[in-house]
């Protein structure tokens, strides 16, 4: 009986696998899993006539798979798990004793001898072994050192933040996220506990939007932690204790047309004109998710009524279309020459009829408008007249600013006309300022440079994370450089004064083959400093099986996929790096003295797939904001459905690493390291601590103590590197996704190191409220 049911699930394994592997080997894929479906379904037939040539057989199909494997991927355990798994397993249970005595042989005397384990205990070990070898391997590690030199020891830092402060987003102006703080450090890192924790008591909502996230970086100023939270939220915190001192809720409210709630942090002025104590003398401005600023005293939390009306501005104003929930600043804006520089975010994929991406300064005390760049409109910087609007559906910025206020610059990092995946019909204007940084005169908002990122950008390549400002020694010349990371993987390193390339940009052949209204860019630029992936292979794809690993073979090959740019289809594109971005948000962090960098690369392929206007359903009454699944694109012919690539299971096809820590050189532009970054403890249904190296979307800092500190990954963790080698140096468990990006500061002689933890809803990391402070005992 028990041989009976080994040849039928034999049976049904080799059907499965003869009938996908005819269907890969029609799309020009690999022949093994037809060639092994056939061996399977033979071996089940000698099963059932009880012949041991069924061992010997199986044994071949072992070994056969074993080398097919390590010369596909070589000796990459987490590859060949899937390859081999289960193969091996079954050939492990052919050698029990109840499955081998039927295939034996009877003697004269009736005794039955069971047929010889051999065959399949010698594949079985070489197998085994090999495993065993490559658990031993990591084909993906990079090692090497960042150089220890300090190249400046004064460098620029960017404003005048005392040490252990954090003023701004970045920490500066300058964005550099780089702490000169140095008591917490590699020798004693590894000691850090927790301090205080304090919990907002803004947590997600059955009624909010996917994308609740809390992405949020505190302020720190003088004895005080400034921060918002999703719902928007204003705290302040003492910065010793995590005691609560005040709380302002802007009562934004809740739109399922939003595909974000979030706030990634607020904006603190210092009036120098103001008498010290008197009202609003410094302030707290709050950007909220119903596209309004609003300023607050901040030692009190109130409103400061004087700024715009009765303290808050609207920045819906000049626009020309503003339905609600499609327009509001996820980012903290930028205060400088007494003007406030603030953009906003537009809604992807929703409709053509969507708002202006303008980027305005306003007078920092009263709200009046000063200048306004649009980048549909660039050459006409006045104050919009009343009566008229902005250009409709301009290309935005949702991210964060940096400024130099010695060059008069600020420097935005641009996103594209929506939708994302269709050109067609877009201007001049569009086609220049798309996907690009820009740089724009303080004083006036006229445009001093541009640098574009991707032509004619059809797969939402955002230049999504503020630009790090540093001072870059070459050649015995001190240069000022911008630090641009983007969503494709390439570090452009720039001439801040005039965008002119520091570490070398060329143009690369690209991909055509646009839908016939559309039209692709010949060529596309890539930075020689990059973290761009290889393309993806048909060997690149992966599963917890061999089963799920057939089918994401099978829908690789069904995708239109030549490379990096491949341009959005009827039939399905692969795009990769995908939507998240091999760097978002988060950016990178640079470090002054040195001149190096520590970032995040994540790789993490996406899919899209073009839906005529006439195929798309009306839209259903409980649908929520989200930029995965069904994009409606309101007003184009085509919608588009898109998401990451993923197997049957929910996992991504392609195999992991998925997200490394890295470090580069700014000056060399060579990169030193590259280590698999996460596990999948918090991935899986049993919290297995296996280090895969696993998505992420957040930002690092460092420290002049030679730390660098991240959580972002999606296992709940915040971590410590040694920036100079990459390699961890403590980790602290967290209660909820750590996908903001950490701070660090002082208070007394003590320094501590703080993360918002409360999870993302795009990357599915467990949500919460904490906010957890850690020093040195």
């Amino acid at each position: 009986m028990l041989l009976t049911l080994t040849a039928v699930l034999f049976a049904i394994i080799g059907v499965v696998l003869t009938g996908g592997g005819g269907w890969l080997l029609s799309l020009g894929g690999s022949p093994y899993y037809l060639i092994t479906g056939l061996a399977f379904l033979v071996t089940a037939y000698l099963l059932l006539r009880r012949s041991s040539a069924a061992l010997w057989l199986y044994a071949l199909v072992i070994l056969g798979s074993l080398g097919w494997a390590v010369w596909e991927v070589g000796f990459d355990w987490w590859q060949l798990g899937p390859r081999g798994g289960i193969i091996v397993l079954l050939g492990l249970w052919l050698m029990l004793p109840a499955i081998r005595r039927p295939l034996g042989i009877a003697s004269p005397t009736g005794i039955r001898y069971p047929a010889s384990a051999l065959p399949l205990a010698v594949a079985s070990i070489v197998a085994i072994a090999v495993a065993g070898y490559s658990m031993t391997q990591d084909p993906h590690d990079l090692a090497g050192e960042l150089p220890t030199n300090v190249v400046n020891a004064t460098p620029a830092l960017g404003g005048n933040v005392p040490a252990g402060e954090w003023h701004q987003y970045g920490r500066t102006p300058f964005g550099q996220r780089y702490s000169p703080l140095d008591q917490i450090n590699t020798e004693n890192v590894n000691t850090l506990k927790v301090a205080w924790q304090y919990q907002t008591g803004d947590v997600k909502l059955p009624d909010d939007v996917g994308e609740t996230t809390y992405q949020v970086t505190p302020l720190k100023i003088g004895d005080t932690l400034y921060m918002c939270t999703p719902h928007n939220w204003a705290i302040a915190l003492d910065a010793a204790t995590g005691k609560e001192k005040w709380k302002y809720d802007s009562n934004s409210g809740m739109n399922p047309d939003r595909q974000h709630q979030t706030c990634r942090g607020v904006t603190y002025y210092a009036d120098p004109a103001a008498t010290a104590g008197t009202t609003c003398a410094t302030r707290v401005y709050l950007p909220t998710s119903d596209a309004r600023l609003i300023a607050l005293d901040a030692e009190t939390g109130d409103v400061c009524t004087s700024f715009a009306d009765n303290g808050v501005l609207r920045l819906e104003q000049g626009m020309p279309y503003n339905p609600a929930g499609y327009y509001y600043s996820t980012s903290p804006p930028v205060i400088t020459d007494e003007k406030i520089i603030i953009g906003g975010a537009v809604n992807d994929n929703y409709s053509i009829h969507s708002q202006s991406g303008v980027i305005r300064a306003f007078d920092v005390k009263t709200g009046a408008l000063i200048w306004n760049w649009d980048s549909g409109n660039p050459d006409v910087t006045t104050p919009l007249p009343e009566g008229q609007v902005y250009t409709v559906n301009s290309p935005n910025s949702w991210s964060v600013f940096s400024y130099d206020d010695a060059l008069g610059l600020v420097y935005i990092p641009l996103g594209n006309q929506v939708p994302d995946q269709l050109g067609m019909g877009r201007s001049v204007h569009v086609e220049k300022y798309s996907s690009s940084i820009v740089a724009l005169d303080i004083k006036t908002g006229a445009v001093r440079w541009v640098r574009q990122t991707v032509h004619h950008d059809l797969w939402d390549m955002d230049v999504p994370a503020q630009p790090a400002l540093i001072d870059i020694t070459k050649d015995g010349a001190t240069i000022p450089a911008l630090v641009g990371p983007t969503k494709q993987g390439d570090i452009y390193v720039l001439d801040r004064r005039n965008g002119d390339p520091i570490i070398g940009i060329k143009e690369i052949p690209a991909p055509t083959g646009a839908i016939p209204e559309d039209f692709t860019a010949p060529t596309q630029p890539i930075s020689d400093l990059t973290f761009s992936p290889p393309p993806l292979t048909e060997k690149n794809m992966w599963g917890i099986s061999m089963f799920d690993q057939l089918k994401c073979r099978i829908d690789f090959l069904s995708l239109k996929y030549e490379g990096r740019y491949t341009p959005p289809s009827l039939q399905g594109t692969l795009v990769y790096p995908g939507n998240f971005g091999t760097f978002n948000w988060g950016s990178v962090a640079v470090d002054p003295e040195r001149q190096v960098m520590f970032g995040m690369p994540t790789y993490l392929a996406f899919t899209s797939r073009l839906v005529p206007r006439d195929q798309i359903p009306p839209k259903g009454q409980d649908e929520k904001g989200s930029e995965q699944g069904l994009n409606r694109n309101e007003g184009a012919p085509y919608g588009v459905f898109m998401g990451p690539f993923l197997g049957p299971l929910g996992i991504p096809c392609q195999a992991p690493p998925w997200g490394y820590v890295a470090g580069a050189d700014l000056a060399s532009g060579k990169i030193a390291y590259k280590h698999k970054n996460g596990t999948v403890y918090d991935m899986t249904p049993l919290p297995l601590p296996f280090k895969v190296g696993v998505p992420g979307i957040g930002g690092p800092i460092i420290t002049k103590g030679g730390v660098a500190f991240l959580g972002a990954a999606v296992d709940d963790y915040i971590r410590a590197y040694d920036v100079t080698t990459g390699r961890q140096l403590w980790e602290g468990r967290l209660p909820a996704g750590g996908q903001a990006t950490p701070m660090t500061y002082t208070v007394g002689e003590k320094q501590y190191v703080l993360i918002v933890a409360g999870g993302h809803g795009s990357v599915g990391t467990k949500p919460g409220d904490y906010v957890i402070a850690y020093t040195l005992p």
